[in-house]
């Protein structure tokens, strides 16, 4: 059975697991879990800024909502952000750090990662978590 999305929860799981797997040097893992958690984080937030998501699955209803990190950075930098998220805003990187991550990489050998492809991946998904935190703090979720 299929439960609806909890884009907020799933955001602060995946951080906590891959932390947990960061911490192990398990770099494969944590560095999916951190593409998993900043999109998780990314569609929370424009879920409280007004993102259409289907009522029973808390799919969004946008196509262009409907992407994985690597696809979903661009649309979230183009999404309309109230004040309650604006004061974050600017720490947002620009430019896609998730650019190359995959969520096909699940698949890949675990040879293809280490520290230096996981670090910019958790900086990212670190600013998401503050994206999330202020969400929950302010009461906004």
């Amino acid at each position: 059975m299929d439960h609806p999305a909890d884009y907020l929860n799933a955001h602060f799981r995946h951080w906590r697991d891959a932390e947990l797997l960061l911490q192990a040097k398990r770099w494969s893992n944590a560095d999916q879990l951190y593409g998993f958690s900043a999109e998780c984080g990314l569609k929370a937030v424009m879920k409280a800024n007004g993102m259409t998501v289907d009522p029973t699955t808390g799919v969004p209803k946008e196509r262009r909502h409907r992407k994985h990190i690597q696809e979903l950075w661009g649309a979230f930098l183009s999404f309309n952000h109230p004040r309650q998220t604006g004061d974050f805003f600017h720490l947002l990187p620009q430019s896609n750090p998730f650019s190359a991550w995959s969520h096909h990489n699940r698949y890949a050998n675990s040879k293809h990662f280490g520290e230096s492809v996981v670090g910019p991946h958790r900086e990212a998904a670190l600013v998401v978590r503050r994206f999330c935190t202020r969400l929950l703090v302010s009461g906004h979720v």
